[in-house]
């Protein structure tokens, strides 16, 4: 199954110059954990609720001071809308990502997909999976 058919196309996104105020009212208000920042419609970087937390908080870094670009994650793990669902897990594994954003050919944003669509995906292939053993299986 492609990426793009699992993957969410309304992807929250900002530019590199979003404050950090910003960045996590749009998560809370999106009610997501990650922006992805972008030049154009290119992403060049992701900023997680996680990031906010250990590279501003934690690191006690003056928030007001910030910039997406202070704090994103610039070595961007994306994947091609193209690509099997198969081929994100092993990029999630290899990168040790939860969030990869999906690209098209030319690299520009065409979504997002996540740890939890994934799950979500197996725990509907498991379901339908447990029916036919049920309906196979002898009573009891």
């Amino acid at each position: 199954m492609p990426v793009e058919d699992l993957a969410r196309s309304a992807v929250v996104t900002a530019s590199p110059d979003a404050s950090i105020r910003e960045l996590a009212t749009t998560m809370d208000d999106e009610e997501v954990g990650s922006v992805v920042i972008t030049d154009s419609e290119t992403p060049i970087g992701i900023v997680t609720d996680r990031d906010l937390t250990v590279r501003v908080l934690a690191a006690e870094r003056d928030p007001s001071a910030l910039r997406a670009e202070d704090v994103m994650t610039t070595e961007l793990c994306t994947v091609e809308r193209t690509a099997g669902f198969y081929r994100a897990t092993e990029l999630m594994a290899q990168h040790g990502v939860r969030r990869l954003p999906v690209c098209d050919g030319a690299g520009e944003l065409v979504g997002i997909i996540t740890t939890d669509d994934l799950n979500e995906l197996l725990a509907d292939e498991h379901g339908e999976l447990a029916s036919v053993v049920r309906a196979q299986r002898p009573p009891y």
